[in-house]
């Protein structure tokens, strides 16, 4: 008889088992959503740009009072799951909340967990045709405190998710009250245009995503011009290309924008040497952990 394995994660200060893992009823991510996490991808036991989702989690931390424990204790924490699970190609979550409000605010402890699972990468084909996106029904306010925070606070994201997937998309794309160009429901996006490489800003404000990073900087290193700057509906349907990320789905490029077609329809150039820089980046920095 074939034993099932059983998945762990890493909950507070140790390891159980998936089944066994439980927080508080009064837990203020439970209760309220205030809580951030992070979505990370490892390859051959190694997670890419594991300071860059630290730095972005402890910048929110800081910005919502959340007192996380020390990196090191987390980075560690991270690795354990990995190795616990034996996993070298996973997809990780990161959840932090803000603990338990049965705790006074001066004893409460945060809640920590990392879970990890075998990563099923999207299909082949979104990659060689590119995918199509529509236009998210509902609006971004800039004024909302937790926007440009990755926070647990995310079902609005996930409603307009499912109605682009009713649609037959990959993804929403969100705009701002004032009709600026934002960010996928869980993506950042990139527009071409006579060779000039094109995104929101941050201080749209949008996520700061750790792909997106990436991008910013190989097109930095291989002499791309590169424009952040407020874009509107025009751009994106003027735009040669238009691509997506994350660091889930690395660079995903859009060949439709719901019925209009982006560029000639076929994932462009720029695509595709950005996608081939950003794999080569990815094999240099997650080689095999010492």
């Amino acid at each position: 008889m074939k034993i099932k394995k059983t998945e762990k994660v890493f909950l507070n200060d140790k390891l159980v088992d998936i089944d066994k893992a439980g927080i508080s009823v009064t837990d203020s991510g439970l209760l309220y959503g205030a809580g951030l996490f992070e979505t990370m991808r490892s390859y051959n036991g190694v997670v890419f740009a594991l300071k860059d989702h630290l730095d972005r989690l402890f910048f929110s931390a800081n910005a919502f009072s959340i007192k996380p424990p020390h990196r090191k204790y987390i980075a560690e924490a991270i690795y354990k799951v990995l190795k616990a699970n034996k996993l070298t190609d996973a997809r990780l979550r990161l959840t932090l909340t803000g603990g338990p409000m049965s705790e006074s605010e001066e004893e409460r402890h945060p809640t920590l967990l990392v879970t990890a699972t075998k990563l099923v990468p999207y299909p082949a084909e979104y990659y060689k045709n590119g995918v199509m996106v529509v236009l998210c029904p509902f609006r971004q306010n800039p004024a909302e405190p937790t926007c440009g925070h990755k926070t647990t606070s995310y079902f609005s994201r996930m409603i307009a998710l499912k109605l682009a997937h009713d649609r037959r998309a990959a993804e929403a794309i969100w705009f701002t009250v004032d009709n600026r160009l934002a960010e996928g429901c869980i993506s950042n996006v990139f527009l071409v245009k006579d060779s000039v490489l094109y995104t929101p800003p941050i201080e749209t404000p949008v996520l700061a995503g750790v792909a997106r990073k990436t991008v910013c900087q190989i097109a930095l290193k291989d002499s791309i011009k590169l424009v952040e700057k407020n874009l509107y509906i025009d751009d994106c349907l003027a735009a040669d290309e238009a691509f997506l990320t994350n660091v889930i789905m690395q660079i995903m490029p859009i060949s439709r924008i719901e019925k209009h077609t982006v560029g000639n329809g076929k994932v462009g150039a720029m695509t595709k040497k950005l996608q081939k820089s950003f794999e080569e980046l990815i094999d240099s920095e997650c080689r095999h952990r010492k």
